[in-house]
């Protein structure tokens, strides 16, 4: 039985999604590292939950969006 379907179309959206999600959150932790700008310790949370977001988003995509 199945209690949640994504269309294809809508799984590969939020699998974009998260790949974007991935691509900000690498750029977040590389200027996190640079020592003349603030707040490094927030880029680095920040970076964190994007990753985490974006994992949840491609497995939501790969279960019930038929993306893969």
């Amino acid at each position: 039985m199945t209690l949640l379907a994504l269309a294809p179309h809508t799984g590969t959206r939020l699998a974009e999604v998260g790949f974007l999600f991935i691509v900000f959150a690498g750029i977040w932790l590389a200027a996190a590292q640079i020592p003349t700008i603030k707040f490094g310790t927030a880029r680095t949370i920040v970076a964190g939950i994007a990753l985490a977001a974006a994992g949840v988003l491609l497995i939501i995509a790969t279960h019930w969006g038929h993306f893969g």
